[in-house]
């Protein structure tokens, strides 16, 4: 019997161990931080699709096999006839593609969603569009009658459902496309947090070829009718579009396939949305990059869209070779596990962002600190997901930076250190962090100077071009002066935790300042002076050399200077790597992960001994300190383990509790790219 036991016991772990990554959430339609859906569920027919702030925003699925209905995406609406939900018997998340599997007696049905979120090619990756792509097959041998249904509804265009919209239909050559919006459009009226998109614009459209019928009209009529005929109805009806009261209008297509037999049989469709301004910045009004030749072949909707079509094959097998290709080199760099959850953060990363073009044409790249404070283009969540935009593409990082720089080049700057924000997205016109006068109290001067410098020093490296650091030479001298008083000892002042709150003397923060300096000096070096590379070279050195004093607690390094017996993860310490400044001998690393492994939690190491929370990027980077993969894999897998098992089902949080791997708070926001800084270690160091 005791054998019997451990052989059931044994399979059991071996199963555990196999078992599929579970996402939290599930990106399915994935743009900037407006045009962003997500299944929050186990299964896509278990819950309707959402906003990544969790607010409905349905997208359904139909499959009617020999006259009867499946749903395979989204829930039944009230007081509609119910729908079997069709197994589900796979999920896979990749980068650039999400994909489903379901399958009844009959049929299989393969589910995909598509962004070519193709970092080395702006003007596909600006473009907000999506392929929802279906395959059927039959399993048992036999022929079936197939057709698909789809729709997406108002909610994705209003920000509230007491608001009204409107909807049409038009042309694109012989293809057909549907459109929605809300009717008062009120254009970058408004900014905040808990927000989504009322004004532009949402279309589908599929090819012409694909035997789609489409219908503007209300969800119930549109489902009643393909429930009855395998096709939505031949009109629009355009009389009551005021959802949430007694209609929801929807954007309704179905596909008739025909006899579906062994061989697969695909068709797929565009869901896109063109919001015609994205950001304004410092009071003038940004288009969105793809849009931004208004006078000539990139001008509009039916462009996008044109374009989209066009573009399917190339594109599909472009994201499918990206994520082949990425997901091995992931695997390479971490392990399994670390490229599944970087697969996860993949779009999330770019989702938080807009790029937009600036009058000149030039991209610029503003992101939303999502459900922190709604900040648009915070220096201190640029700098955690920097390694994202270093490994794919640092003119991205560029396009971040460069409305910081310009907005502190500004008379209306009076500080001698860094901005924190350019203002509550999507209105760049300022700082708004720390209130009205921008209190100093309220600022994180020695943090967001630290990141700038160090920003504009790993751009340089990566692209081996210092010439965005000359540009600002001045700029970026008188943040070295301010550090080279302020920062090998930090006053009370907040730092990029500063859900902690203010702290003095604080270690990691003081790590970030002397390797800003070191950076200084490298930049000094790259853009010809000599003199300043020499003394900051050396300045550095000598800080670092006393920081070793001042932080030692004996077999690790305090939170504070002045604070015997705490610690605190040293992740600012990765830039003497990644920069290849050597300023600190590499027993500071090793003396720390050593530590660090006695303070594991179940689902990770703690931020410092203050609390049992942590934060999902600095944990990545204080593990690819390590010296081994073993050590690494020590680190890192709590937070896999965390992201598989997380109660809390929202995109990826990035502040959980490291005890029951309870989501502390933020979700869906661009942070989670830091953890891709182990692969871009692996690429600076080869």
């Amino acid at each position: 019997m005791r054998q019997v036991f451990l052989l059931l016991l044994a399979a059991l772990c071996g199963f555990a161990a196999d078992r599929p990554f579970r996402p939290p959430a599930v990106p399915l339609v994935t743009h900037d931080p407006y045009f962003s859906i997500w299944s929050m569920a186990d299964r896509l027919t278990d819950e309707p699709t959402k906003h990544w702030t969790g607010t409905t925003q349905s997208l359904d699925s139909l499959v009617r096999v020999d006259g009867k209905s499946w749903r395979i995406m989204g829930v039944d609406p009230p007081r509609t006839q119910a729908v079997p939900a069709m197994p589900q018997t796979s999920l896979e998340v990749f980068p650039a593609r999400t994909i489903y599997q379901f399958a009844n007696s009959a049929v299989s049905v393969m589910l995909q969603f598509v962004t070519p979120a193709l970092p080395d090619d702006l003007d596909v990756l600006s473009r907000p569009a999506t392929y929802i792509v279906w395959s059927v097959k039959s399993l048992d041998g036999r022929d079936h009658d197939v057709s698909l249904y789809f729709d997406a509804s108002a909610e994705l265009t209003v920000n509230t459902m007491d608001q009204m919209v409107e909807w049409s239909r038009f042309k694109i050559g012989t293809a057909t496309a549907l459109r929605m919006g809300s009717r008062d459009q009120p254009v970058l009226q408004k900014s905040g947090d808990n927000l989504r998109i009322d004004w532009g614009r949402l279309y589908v459209t599929a090819p012409p070829d694909a035997g789609a019928a489409q219908a503007a009209c209300d969800r119930r009529v549109a489902r009643d009718e393909f429930l009855k005929t395998g096709r939505v109805p031949d009109s629009d009806d355009l009389n009551e579009d005021r959802p949430g009261r007694s209609r929801m209008p929807v954007l309704a297509w179905s596909f008739d396939l025909g006899r579906v037999g062994p061989a697969a049989v695909e068709r797929h469709l565009v869901i896109a949305y063109d919001d015609g301004f994205s950001i304004e910045y410092l009071h003038r009004r940004l288009r969105p990059y793809w849009r931004r030749d208004v006078a000539g072949a990139n001008a509009g909707a039916a462009a996008l869209l044109r374009a989209a079509l066009d573009d399917y094959q190339t594109l599909s097998a472009r994201c499918a070779r990206f994520d082949e290709q990425l997901m091995a080199g992931l695997e390479r760099a971490g392990g399994r596990h670390y490229a599944q959850l970087c697969a996860l953060a993949y779009r999330q990363t770019l989702a938080a962002h807009k790029l937009t073009a600036d009058v000149d044409g030039r991209p610029l790249l503003f992101s939303k600190e999502n459900f922190s404070n709604g900040s648009i283009d915070t220096v201190d969540v640029t700098y955690p997901s920097s390694p994202f935009f270093l490994l794919f593409s640092p003119k991205l990082l560029e396009a971040q930076i460069r409305p910081v720089f310009d907005y502190a080049e500004l008379p209306r700057w009076k500080f001698p250190f860094a901005p924190h924000d350019l203002g509550t997205y999507p209105l760049a016109n300022g700082q708004t962090y720390g209130g009205g006068e921008v209190s100093e109290d309220r600022q994180m001067p020695v943090e967001e100077t630290g990141n700038l410098i160090l920003l504009a020093a790993a751009i340089a490296r990566t692209e081996d071009d210092a010439s965005f650091a000359a540009h600002y030479w001045p700029l970026l001298t008188k943040w070295a002066e301010y550090l080279k008083q302020k920062g090998l000892d930090p006053e009370n002042q907040l730092c990029t935790d500063d859900f902690a709150g203010h702290l003095a003397h604080n270690a990691n923060l003081s790590l970030k300042a002397i390797l800003a300096l070191g950076a200084y000096g490298k930049l000094a070096e790259k853009t010809g002076h000599p003199s300043e590379a020499r003394e900051y070279a050396k300045l550095a050195r000598g800080f670092a050399a006393r920081w070793t004093k001042m932080a030692d607690d004996g077999n690790h390094y305090r939170l504070a200077f002045d604070a015997p017996g705490t610690w605190s993860q040293k992740y600012n310490l990765v830039w003497d790597r990644l920069l290849g400044l050597h300023l600190f001998p590499p027993e500071v690393a090793r003396r720390e992960i050593a530590y660090y492994k006695t303070k594991i939690n179940r689902y990770g190491l703690p931020l410092d001994n203050r609390a049992a929370y942590t934060k999902l990027d600095w944990l990545v980077w204080t593990a690819t300190l390590a010296d081994s993969r073993a050590d690494f894999e020590a680190l890192f897998e709590p937070a896999y383990k965390f992201a598989d098992e997380t109660p809390t089902r929202v995109p990826l949080s990035d502040w959980y509790w490291t005890t029951d791997a309870k989501q502390r708070g933020f979700q869906a926001r661009s942070v989670v790219g830091g953890i891709f800084i182990k692969m871009l270690a692996e690429k600076l160091e080869r």
